[in-house]
Formats: C-alpha cells, structure tokens, sequence
C-alpha cells in the first residue's frame, strides 16, 4: 500500500501539505480534486520519486510498477505505434537484450521464455488497439510523432502510459484533449484496470463512472471520503455544515469569553478569572468558517434584439479544398435553440461548428443570418489567438474604449480575476485562465448564439459547474461540442449526429448514443450490420417543451436574483456593524448614542436577512420542482 504519514510540501513562501496523512490500499480507484494550484501535480511529483516531502515519509512498494502520463512530448522521429510500444519498457529491455545475445543459445532461449511470459508477441497489436480506442485514424501508426498536433502527442502519452504494466497509474487531466467517443473508452479501460489507479480529472460523470474513492487538497490536507464524486458533494455538504454550526458556537463563546475580558480584567476581584479566559481563548484550537462559495458569477447575457432564424444553412456542402466532409446540411437555429452535437473523431463536428461561426465557407449551399445574429464563438485555438502581452482587462477595453475602469474590474472579478491580476499581462496564465478570459471576452460581447467546441477543456470543476449554470440561463441558442456529459446533459435538450458524411437528428439521449456507438464497432468488426438508434422522440415538441419552461420560470428566476441581491447587501451592512461592535472603543460612554443605532439596526436587519433567506429557499424549491 501507498502511506503518506505527516507530509509536508512547501513551494516557495507557499506550503501545499502540511502534516498531511493518507494510505492507499491496492486496487483501489482514487480521484485526487482540489483548486488549481493546491498542488495536486505536485503530489503525484513525489508519488513519482522526481521531488521529496519537506518533513515526513513517503513510502510506495519497491517492487511496483508506475506508470504515469507525461504532459509534453520532444519532436520525435519514432512511429507512433514504436513510441506507444516504448511505453512497456519490459518489453524493450528484453528486445535490447536479445540483440545484443548474438549467437547465445541458451541465453537466447531464455530471454525468449520471458518473452512469453510478458506476452511480448501481442504487445504491437494491443498498442494498435490502443491507438484506435483514443481515437487515432488507421495508418496513423507508421506516421512519425513530430507529424501530429499537440493535442494529439498528449493522446499519444496516454497510449504509452496505458501501454506500460503497472501496479500503479497516474494520470493528470487525461480526457483533456479526448472527444466524447475516446472519453468512453477511456472510461471502460480504466474500469477493467486491476491496479492501483490515481486520477486527477475536472470531469465529474468520468469520475463517477471510475472511481471508489476521493480525496480533497483542501487547507493544506488530503481529505479523504469513501464513494465516486457524487459521494464527496454530498458528504462535503454535510461535513461543510456541521463545521459552520460548530463555528458558529465556537464564536459565540469567543464573544462571550472576549466581553468578561472586557468588563472585568480591570477589576482586581475579577482579575484570576478574567486571565483564566485568557488563557482559554489562547488554549481554544480555532474553527475555520465553512467556504462553499463557487468563485465564479457570471452570465451569460443575451443581446437584446432577435431573429428567427438566427442563422440557416441549406443544401450545405461543408469540407475543405475539394474534399467535402458534410454533404446536404440542411440546419435552422433559432433562439430556442440547444443542440449537442455528436459523432465520430473526424466526422465533422468541428468543422460544422466553423461553418456555423462563419470561419470556414460553405463548398457549396446557402448559408443566411438573421438580421439580428450575434456571434459568440469558442474554440481551442482561440486561446493562442489572445494577446499574451496584453492584461485581461485590456482585452476587454479594446472591445469597449469606453467603458469604465471598475465595471471592467466588477465584470473580471466575476470570471474570478480579482484586483491587480486582472491588469497583468496574460503572458503567465495557465491553460484554464485563459479559457476563462476567452469565455469572459464572449460573454462581455452579449451574443444571440453560442457556438462552444469543447468549452470545458482546462477548465476546473467549480467553473464548469458555473458555466452549465450561465448555459442554462441564456437565452439565446447554444449548440456544443463537448466530451463533458455532465455539460451536455444539462444545457442541451436535441442531439445532432454527424457521422458519414451527413448531419442527422440522433433520437435518443447520451445512454442510445453509447448504444449506436457499440453497434458501429460492431459492424466495423464484421459482427453485426449497424442498426438504427433507439426509441423514437418528438425532440421538436421536447424542445417547445423546454423553451416554454425556461419563459414560465424567467419570473421565478427574477425574483430569485433579486433576493440574492438583497441577501448580499444585508449581509454586507450586518458584517459591517458586527465590525464596529467588536470594536472595544465602541462601548465607551462617548459612543454610547452609536452603539444604541449600531444595535437597533442589527435587530432591524436580522429579521429582513432571515425574511429574505427563508423566501430565497421557497422559491429555490419551486423551480427545482417545476423543473
């Protein structure tokens, strides 16, 4: 078993651990989450051997094999299918061996015995099958490295790290650059895998479907919870809850404890029991408030003019050169519009989306906007596209010259660039920072239609979460490509599937589409012709459905911004008299008019705090109800 006993990890001024413990048991499934930077990478750096724990052991078996996914490739010359198969070094430890045994018979027989025994006869095609479950064309397998895109080394990575034999696996952020169809199997290898499996992923349906336990980087701790993803929320929730209870009480005796301080220390009868508290107050291990709050609130606000349709493809021919890849396209999208588009790597998705957006023209067919059509795009390449020299707020200024300083800072500190990091050259900014800038600079332009290929990419669990939560509020059309279920799930009411050449209302939900999936590899095998895809739906009527409730609730959804409103500000004001009264100068005789105001505003204001909180859940219930 793994044991981590008193760890502590320090970078910098910054301590990532400290007097951190956990025991990994083998065959166990561990999802490691926890915000960026709090040092996830890092951990599995020193579950690799590569750095060592500032105080405290470490201690992994010897005798296990780890096998991690690197996060860069070199430009290598090597095959893929040879630099998939580096990955089992067994395999060509014995190779190497083998060709420098010369004519040595008995060596020779030898060596070809472990041979057999690693099953090295089978390895090309089990790295073969490999590439093909990630996603990589036939005949990509001779193509050197070098001749692949970045994202695609990154699968070429996770194949040679699949490829090696293990007892433990460690993988950071593996779905990043798969599509849905190499995200499922994915999912299926890793439930198979009989080792020890540590997985760090913002994709919470793919934690769900893997894992058997969670731990949390949280406070400097590896917080340990028994379950899938699902379990933590739930248990966290209630641990979050007990911790503010006992924080509360705990401030209430500091308060307490603080005010017979106060009104006795002086007095030399009182003098031992004043210092008595003292001393408790200095004994008393501190309770930290419960922090649940996502550092995220932005929507997405949608232009205030309209045209149905928003934009119209007809007899379109889509592809690139002479070569068509879509034929026959024929789409609408209007503003009740939410599509999740699906099919095969390489079908044509991301080239629809590119029609779409207006980037890539049609071959042939008509395509027609709206009068009112307002464009908000996000692709990956996108992020390369942003000025590393300019700050975040500078981005946002060249789009509007006029608008003023603190609205920018305001709508920044909303995507969670807070004060000076929002005037800083984005030169510095992780992956995931700058997939929140781009999807700032989107929302800031208050587009009709949103036109998203694979938004979630380095995005972490707490901004997905907000970014379904913007979806789900616009009221625009959106149509997605993205390898996150859970996205998909809950923003998208009609699934297209481009697949063959054709773009076709798929009739069914994510558990058919799984189903269609299985069947064309069957087919591809020779097993089975492909079958249509399962239980027919009125999508249309589903979709009118959907854009109905989303009017019905806009009132509900109103009143319920508006209370969050009012909570805040009542919350502000009471933690701002409860700064004064713990003020000791306060209660002198000088202040005694202000302390009276202080306390009758307090008693005016709890009430109206507790008023709005009590309607706040009501009318929480009456959506979730309703929806």
């Amino acid at each position: 078993m793994i044991q981590l006993q008193n760890i502590s990890l320090q970078r910098g001024s910054k301590f990532l651990l400290e007097s951190a413990d956990l025991t990994i048991f083998p065959g166990q499934k561990i999802g490691l989450i926890g915000a960026n930077g709090s040092g996830k990478s890092t951990l599995f750096q020193m579950l690799l051997g590569k750095i060592a724990s500032d105080t405290g052991s470490c201690e992994v078996p010897r005798q296990w094999r780890i096998a991690h996914m690197a996060q860069e490739v070199g430009h290598t010359q090597r095959s893929a299918l040879d630099y998939v198969l580096d990955g089992d070094t067994e395999l060509r430890r014995l190779e190497g061996e083998i060709a420098a045994a010369g004519q040595d018979g008995d060596k020779l027989a030898h060596l070809y015995g472990e041979m057999e025994q690693i099953f090295a006869y089978s390895a090309p095609a089990r790295a073969q099958q490999l590439l093909s479950g990630l996603g990589f064309a036939p005949g990509d397998d001779t193509r050197p490295v070098s001749d692949f895109s970045g994202g695609w080394r990154i699968r070429l990575n996770l194949a040679q790290a699949l490829m090696c034999p293990s007892d433990l696996l460690l993988l950071d952020e593996p779905t990043n650059h798969l599509d849905l169809d190499a995200t499922l199997w994915l999912e299926q290898w890793l439930q198979r895998y009989p080792g020890t499996l540590i997985i760090i992923s913002h994709d919470r349906d793919f934690l769900d479907n893997i894992i058997d336990r969670t731990v949390c980087i949280e406070r400097n701790k590896l917080d340990n919870y028994a379950g899938n993803y699902s379990a933590f929320e739930r248990q966290r929730a209630e641990k979050l809850a007990q911790q503010q209870v006992s924080f509360e009480k705990q401030q209430e005796r500091i308060a307490h404890i603080e005010d017979f301080i106060r009104r006795f220390r002086a007095k030399a009868s009182k003098a031992r029991q004043a210092q008595s508290r003292i001393k408790e107050l200095e004994r008393m291990e501190k309770i930290a408030p419960a922090h649940i709050d996502s550092p995220f609130s932005f929507t997405f606000t949608c232009a205030d003019k309209m045209s149905t349709p928003l934009v119209h493809i007809a007899r379109g021919e889509i592809g690139y050169g002479d070569k068509a890849v879509l034929q026959k396209v024929e789409l609408s999208i209007v503003p009740e519009t939410r599509i999740g588009l699906l099919g095969p790597n390489g079908a044509g998705k991301s080239s629809l989306i590119k029609t779409l957006a207006g980037s890539l023209p049609l071959l042939a067919g008509e395509r027609t906007n709206g009068e009112h059509f307002k464009l908000g795009y996000f692709a990956q390449h996108q992020l390369e596209a942003l000025d590393i020299n300019a700050s975040a707020a500078l981005h946002i200024q060249r789009l509007s010259p006029q608008a003023r300083e603190q609205e920018v800072r305001n709508f920044l500190g909303s995507f969670d660039f807070h004060g000076e990091r929002a005037f800083e050259p984005i030169t510095h900014f992780s992956g995931g920072e700058k997939a929140r800038l781009a999807l700032a600079i989107i929302a800031w332009q208050k587009p009709n239609v949103l036109l998203l290929d694979e938004p979630t990419n380095h995005l972490d669990l707490e901004m997905r979460q907000a970014l379904t939560m913007a979806l789900q509020e616009f009221e625009g059309a959106v149509i997605v490509v993205s390898h996150d279920r859970h996205l998909l799930r809950n923003t998208v009411d009609q699934f297209l599937l481009v697949a063959d050449g054709r773009v076709s209302e798929f009739d069914g939900d994510l558990e058919d589409y799984y189903r269609w999936l299985a069947q064309q590899k069957q087919a591809l095998a020779g097993d089975t012709k492909p079958t249509d895809n399962a239980p027919k739906v009125d999508k249309k009527n589903l979709r009118q459905q959907s854009a109905a409730q989303r009017q019905q609730l806009k009132p509900l959804t109103n009143k319920l911004k508006n209370l969050e409103s009012q909570m805040e500000k009542l919350q502000r004001r009471l933690s701002e008299i409860e700064t004064h009264l713990s003020d000791t100068g306060i209660y002198d005789d000088v202040n005694k008019k202000q302390l009276q105001e202080l306390l009758a505003e307090q008693a005016r204001l709890q009430p109206q705090l507790m008023e709005c909180e009590e309607n706040w859940l009501l009318i929480s219930e009456e959506i979730e109800a309703a929806t």
